[in-house]
């Protein structure tokens, strides 16, 4: 099988998940982005409702930060146990380990798209005009999905090698959605020194910054910084692709007899 034709059988297999997903509840692809919105709604009634947030444009920086939050983590939660839950596939043949969550990723790629065109209406239904800046969202998106690919494969290959690494791939995204500015700002943070770390420490903080600068502030991102993040993940993916093969065959005896 060539690059082409591996690229062609993972996009059919993220579509066809979507239209089974679909197919499945009332609401069908209504869900794509009514689920989020929900996450929103229940942030937004704890944080500004509840704990009074002051924060100028609170709802929109929320929006922000949990839609693109939920992206990240509902693709790497569900790509972890991409491979273990298609044990009767693999039983049959033998295909290449990467498909799995690799489909996972783009069927959340393709979901993804109809949650950032309704935020981008949201945002100019608030008064927030196209910049310059926003040019800024091609790389930045790009970026977002080689990081999101990267942590899907190592996530699903720990868990296929051993299953109980499912709870830390759980608590992880938990622990990522208290550390990564999503309902509230590293930019308020009283030591800039603080913010700097936490933006270079935490590649996600940074990713969400850049979104809420770009689409919010009509600020670029810092370019290297990106493109670092770009590089060293896209390393991280390609690392596991080649580990993902090459432990082909361990990985379908795991799954079969675990």
């Amino acid at each position: 099988m060539n690059l082409t034709q591996y690229i062609s059988l993972v996009d059919t297999m993220a579509r066809m998940s979507l239209k089974a997903d679909a197919s499945r509840y009332f609401f069908g692809y209504i869900w794509w982005v009514l689920e989020p919105l929900l996450y929103v709604l229940v942030f937004y009634v704890v944080f500004e409702l509840i704990l009074q947030n002051r924060k100028e444009d609170f709802l929109v920086f929320l929006m922000v930060g949990k839609l693109t939050f939920i992206w990240f983590t509902k693709s790497v939660n569900q790509s972890a146990r991409s491979i273990v839950n298609s044990g009767g596939l693999i039983s049959k043949a033998n295909v290449s380990k990467t498909l799995f969550p690799l489909a996972t990723v783009q069927e959340g790629l393709y979901k993804q798209l109809s949650v950032f065109l309704l935020l981008l209406v949201v945002l100019l239904g608030n008064g927030y005009a196209i910049t310059s800046a926003w040019v800024w969202l091609i790389p930045l998106v790009v970026v977002n999905y080689i990081v999101i690919v990267a942590c899907s494969l190592v996530s699903a290959f720990l868990v296929s090698m051993v299953f109980d690494f499912i709870v830390m791939v759980s608590l992880g995204t938990i622990f990522l959605l208290f550390v990564s500015g999503i309902f509230w700002d590293p930019r308020d943070l009283a030591d800039p020194a603080a913010t700097d770390l936490i933006l270079l420490l935490n590649p996600l903080a940074f990713v969400i910054d850049a979104y809420r600068q770009i689409l919010m502030a009509g600020v670029a991102p810092d370019a290297w910084h990106l493109l670092g993040i770009g590089a060293g993940f896209g390393l991280l993916a390609l690392g596991m692709v080649l580990v993902l093969r090459r432990s082909s065959q361990f990985i379908a005896l795991k799954v079969l007899t675990s």
